[in-house]
């Protein structure tokens, strides 16, 4: 699979390269009809050829699927899939969410550049959907950079409290000189987050006169809802895409979403 977009004219230099997806968990289907993804995931994400890639639904393990697809080369990976989709030269980070009976998922961070310790914070909001931030700064051009992978609650009362709690974590973690994205899904099914969050001086990446329908990410094979976001302080968006098609389509139920960045 080839690169969907080259990087902006800007080149390497300054320019930031940024995605984020939410790979359902490496599979797609219920039932004998279940079929595994993460092969056709891992080239999808070197395609995209992103500096940081900010990943959702993402399983360290999972007896079930383990013994359902053997591990075999071209089956359930030995390692957990943060490792296994991260592109020769990346750096990986990752913290768990969510403990199940069968195993356990949460967020990654796939880096061309180093990155420095990793943090994991509890935004829980209920018992019922186990969620958290990961926290990782990057050292990107003598600079640090810090990198947070969200995924917010399927209610709407619960992800307003989750931002509060993302401007809290800010507050305490973030230096507020030094340049910030938080990126994932955030089930803003109503566009209802992008206040609260200038509220937290976040900007959502875009670009002026995109239309917003271009940047509908969610369900993969229609996409009408814009789920997956790039949120910034201290950067400039230059440029958006979301690719499209049935490659992407099948993978999982979201597509990912790009952005070329660069300092403000």
């Amino acid at each position: 699979m080839k690169p969907v977009a080259p990087h902006h004219p800007g080149g390497h230099g300054d320019t930031l390269r940024v995605a984020t997806y939410n790979i359902h968990k490496g599979v797609r289907g219920v039932g004998p009809g279940k079929r595994l993804e993460i092969h056709n995931l891992g080239l999808g994400i070197e395609a995209l050829d992103a500096d940081l890639v900010f990943l959702q639904e993402v399983r360290h393990f999972h007896h079930g699927d383990a013994r359902r697809f053997e591990r075999t080369w071209f089956g359930w990976p030995r390692e957990g899939q943060a490792e296994f989709l991260a592109p020769d030269g990346y750096e990986v980070a990752y913290r768990t969410n969510a403990v199940t009976r069968q195993g356990e998922h949460g967020n990654a961070l796939l880096s061309r550049w180093p990155l420095g310790d990793i943090g994991h914070h509890d935004v829980s909001d209920h018992r019922f959907e186990q969620r958290g931030l990961l926290h990782v700064p990057v050292h990107w051009h003598g600079r640090r950079l810090h990198a947070v992978v969200a995924h917010l609650g399927l209610m709407h009362a619960s992800r307003v409290r989750q931002v509060e709690r993302i401007a809290a974590f800010i507050d305490a973690h973030v230096p507020r000189g030094e340049m910030l994205i938080v990126a994932g899904d955030f089930n803003d099914w109503g566009e209802k987050l992008d206040a609260p969050m200038r509220g937290c001086g976040l900007a959502r990446a875009a670009v002026e006169g995109v239309a917003p329908a271009r940047l509908n990410t969610f369900p993969s094979r229609v996409p009408v809802f814009s789920l997956d976001r790039i949120y910034v302080r201290g950067l400039r968006c230059l440029a958006t895409t979301v690719p499209r098609g049935p490659a992407w389509a099948r993978m999982s139920d979201h597509l990912p979403l790009l952005a070329e960045l660069a300092p403000a």
